[in-house]
């Protein structure tokens, strides 16, 4: 099977097990409305937008937006979500496509977001490059992906030297560390803005799910500090020109 084919069988088999959850609600899209700003009247490109949540939350903010997905599974759940919105708050549509290669114009978006994206691409320095691409001068990219620089990196160590065939749940999971990240961006073409981090757990006991420390995330100024060893990284950055 193809990689876009397993994703259609892992997206088909998320939404059988929990049809009514909404993926917006993740933390790294809390992550993103906290600094995201008024949306009203932007060009929004939501790369990777998955079962469409975030598409739908935006389009409601008055943005025109589009999302882009490679599983056509994963679309077909987020049609049904967007029905009758664009008749009651703006233009919104979702499209097929590879993060590697964007089919838009240079320049076409204000604004682009990519959250828990570039690690499950065979390129993500293709994918972010082409997101530079298809962003105005002056416009933002807001992106998380996890971080493997923490103690949840050095359990996933073990886990692998433990249990050698063990899979992941995804049909495709790179590891990345935050300087990999910064790295990847900067070399893009980006300018990064700011940062933060979110979900801080310690695996403590092998085999357990480990201990999260959700007091952590109210905390603003504490849980950028930490960042770096967050399990989810967030960057804001922006591409070189106008204002």
């Amino acid at each position: 099977m193809s990689l876009r084919t397993d994703y259609d069988v892992w997206h088909r088999r998320v939404f059988d097990s929990a049809p009514d959850h909404e993926d917006a609600s993740a933390p790294w899209y809390q992550m993103v409305r906290e600094q995201l700003g008024p949306v009203a009247k932007q060009r929004v490109l939501e790369v990777a937008c998955g079962r469409g949540g975030f598409v739908r939350e935006m389009t409601q903010a008055g943005a025109q937006v589009i999302g882009c997905d490679f599983s056509a599974s994963a679309l077909h759940v987020g049609q049904r979500k967007l029905q009758g919105l664009a008749a009651c708050y703006g233009w919104c549509a979702l499209v097929q496509g590879d993060a590697q290669n964007l089919g838009f114009a240079d320049d076409s978006f204000d604004l682009v977001i990519s959250c828990e994206t570039i690690e499950h691409l065979p390129d993500p320095r293709s994918a972010l490059r082409e997101m530079y691409r298809v962003t105005r001068p002056g416009g933002r990219l807001f992106l998380t992906t996890p971080n493997y620089c923490n103690f949840m990196g050095l359990y996933d160590l073990y886990a692998r030297f433990r249990h050698p065939t063990r899979k992941d749940d995804q049909p495709f999971d790179r590891r990345q560390w935050v300087p990999q990240i910064r790295a990847y961006i900067r070399r893009a073409g980006w300018t990064i803005l700011h940062t933060d981090g979110t979900v801080h757990q310690f695996p403590f006991i092998p085999g357990r799910n480990p201990k999260a420390f959700p007091i952590l995330e109210k905390y603003r100024i504490l849980r950028r500090l930490l960042s770096p060893l967050a399990y989810h990284y967030f960057v804001i950055a922006k591409k070189r020109g106008a204002t």
